[in-house]
């Protein structure tokens, strides 16, 4: 059953909040490469989605697909989980949450697509990945503009002991591997966030996961990966989702997707969300 986002959220959220708190976060995307937004959904609705969280990691398993994957993590107790859309509607709801795709679109233009949306459960012992930007990994470089952005949702407190994402401060500004310094990972620092909240990423910020060297926390994030349209997403989209999922999706999120007949048409093509949703 799906859980509608409270209201409150999205653009009433932003109404409600401090004059010029968003357009402060916006220009903090763009010069720094990162911006955390605070209580973008409510305790229960991040309670829910963290429930269904687990859910999905259960039933990804009995579906056969591993949630740990060796070529990305050290260790086991990083758990991932793929193909969010599929498993529960809150998931197709966050997607679309009206305040992140602004910001998606404040970066990337109207012509935009989801490329993926995944999930990290950092148990304690879990380990850091290899260092890496998002976009290096879909774009070969020089990498001049942003291209793709991440919407990261806190379904948990997250802070530095507990595997919060680690960042280098500029790291976007970098447009080859010959720009990543020899003193990289000395360089990182935490997003630290509470729950409920979302960090902002631009694609070309340079990143790992955190390790997880407490005792007994469990740290989940939500990974929304926005691209630019004439990018192929990282997810074919229609092989993923079942008949059912696609038949029960939104308009703007089937357009989001690249479930129509069309594609890579030129963003002078693609219509806006609010006329995507008449």
């Amino acid at each position: 059953m799906a859980t509608m986002i409270r209201a409150g959220d999205g653009a009433a959220n932003d109404q409600a909040r401090p004059a010029g708190e968003m357009a402060a976060a916006r220009q903090q995307l763009r010069e720094e490469g990162w911006c955390v937004i605070p209580d973008v959904i409510d305790a229960e609705t991040t309670r829910q989605a963290l429930d269904r969280l687990y859910a999905a990691a259960e039933a990804s398993e009995a579906r056969g697909v591993s949630t740990f994957m060796p070529v990305l993590d050290p260790n086991d107790s990083n758990v991932r989980v793929f193909y969010l859309l599929e498993h529960d509607a809150i998931f197709r709801e966050l997607i679309c949450h009206p305040l992140a795709l602004d910001i998606v679109e404040a970066v990337l233009g109207r012509g935009f697509m989801i490329s993926n949306f995944t999930a990290n459960i950092a148990r304690p012992g879990a380990r850091s990945m290899a260092l890496h930007s998002d976009q290096s990994i879909v774009v070969p470089a020089p990498w001049h503009d942003a291209w793709a952005i991440n919407i990261i949702w806190c379904l948990s407190d997250v802070r530095f002991e507990n595997g919060a994402t680690l960042f280098i401060p500029g790291g976007h500004r970098w447009q080859s591997h010959d720009d990543v310094p020899g003193d990289a990972k000395d360089r990182l620092r935490p997003f630290e966030a509470k729950a409920g909240s979302i960090v902002a990423m631009d694609g070309r910020l340079w990143h790992t996961s955190g390790a997880n060297v407490t005792a007994d926390e469990e740290r989940a994030l939500l990974f929304g990966y926005y691209s630019k349209a004439f990018l192929r997403p990282q997810v074919n989209w229609n092989a993923a989702l079942s008949s059912e999922t696609q038949r029960a999706v939104s308009p703007e999120l089937f357009q989001l997707l690249g479930l129509g007949v069309t594609a890579n048409t030129g963003e002078a093509r693609h219509i806006s969300r609010s006329e995507a949703a008449a």
